[in-house]
């Protein structure tokens, strides 16, 4: 009888054991860390780039869905969605916040927290906007990869000059609701007078502005036009080269990705290495290391695209100079 009793015991206490297990289990699993990734365009414009990003995070050790998570947060070009999108990656206590897309992303995610690392790929410039102390120390809680320099503005100017005949305008789209995607207007305007060119500008942030924007500057006989680096920009590059080649109109772009869908030439760093880049940077942030401990990364490499085929769709003829120059030529 005593063995029958602790046979039942002994059943019953392994059962109670049992049933804890899974709890057990649990508890004793690591919880995976979150990424928030806030994004001012698609996820369709953003998916080579986000590609990128992903093989410098896997460098860094992490691979979404094994170790690590995503939350995706995308404005698809509504900047005014932004700061919403902002405060709920916070509100979900992510471990990191990579913005990117441009200024309206990175502005966001620094006003929603002060705590939360942020990785940023960006325009804006960290120190001026108040996000960082300096480019070598940030001494915040973001770090990241700034994109544009009046250089590489200065730059566009002088490709777009020479493509432009000697006493022609040279137009200047741009997103009046991103004023820090570009240089400022002063600045852009100085580079023109130094060069001797004047500048017409138009603005635009919706499709239709676009359209109209384009016309404007075909009706205004300008010699070229330098399209503003904008992420719904970006989000709208088939209209724009599709309606720039109508009016014979030649564009000068940020990225490359804009000259190979048919705009006449970019000048612009190599944006997938920084996505790449900051990959990297948000391995280093879950593994422990400090936003204030990683320098802000200036551009330093750039990529000259010539579009050939549109160049003769728009009856142009690009100087040998130029051509000897390119990093790219698309025939």
């Amino acid at each position: 009888m005593a063995v029958g009793i602790g046979r039942r015991q002994f059943m019953s206490a392994l059962g109670s054991v049992a049933a804890t297990w899974p709890l057990a289990a649990r508890a004793q699993q690591p919880v995976m860390p979150v990424i928030g990734l806030l994004n001012s365009i698609s996820p369709e414009a953003a998916e080579t780039r986000m590609n990128a990003f992903r093989r410098g995070l896997g460098e860094g050790g992490f691979v979404q869905g094994r170790n690590v998570a995503f939350e995706f947060r995308w404005a698809n070009g509504k900047y005014d969605l932004l700061p919403a999108l902002a405060a709920d990656l916070v509100a979900r206590k992510v471990d990191v916040i990579f913005a990117s897309g441009g200024p309206p992303a990175t502005l966001a995610a620094a006003a929603a927290t002060n705590t939360i690392p942020i990785v940023f790929i960006s325009g804006v410039n960290p120190v001026t906007a108040g996000i960082a102390k300096s480019f070598n120390h940030p001494a915040g809680n973001a770090t990241g990869f700034m994109l544009f320099t009046v250089a590489g503005w200065t730059k566009r100017l002088e490709l777009a000059a020479q493509i432009a005949e000697k006493d022609s305008a040279v137009g200047v789209l741009l997103n009046p609701k991103n004023p820090k995607a570009d240089p400022s207007v002063e600045e852009m305007q100085q580079a023109a007078q130094a060069q001797g060119r004047k500048l017409a500008f138009v603005s635009a942030s919706t499709t239709g502005e676009i359209e109209m924007g384009l016309e404007s500057l075909a009706n205004a006989r300008v010699g070229a036009a330098i399209i503003s680096p904008d992420p719904f920009f970006v989000e709208q590059t088939a209209l724009i080269v599709t309606r720039a080649l109508q009016h014979k109109l030649p564009i000068v772009c940020e990225w490359s990705d804009e000259a190979k869908a048919g705009g006449l030439m970019s000048y612009g760093i190599d944006l997938l290495d920084d996505y790449h880049q900051a990959g990297v940077y948000t391995a280093r942030l879950l593994k422990g290391e400090r936003p204030s401990d990683l320098p802000i990364v200036q551009p330093t490499k750039f990529e000259f695209v010539i579009n050939l085929k549109t160049a003769k769709a728009l009856g142009l003829t690009i100087r040998p100079t130029l051509l000897a120059i390119a990093d790219e030529v698309i025939e």
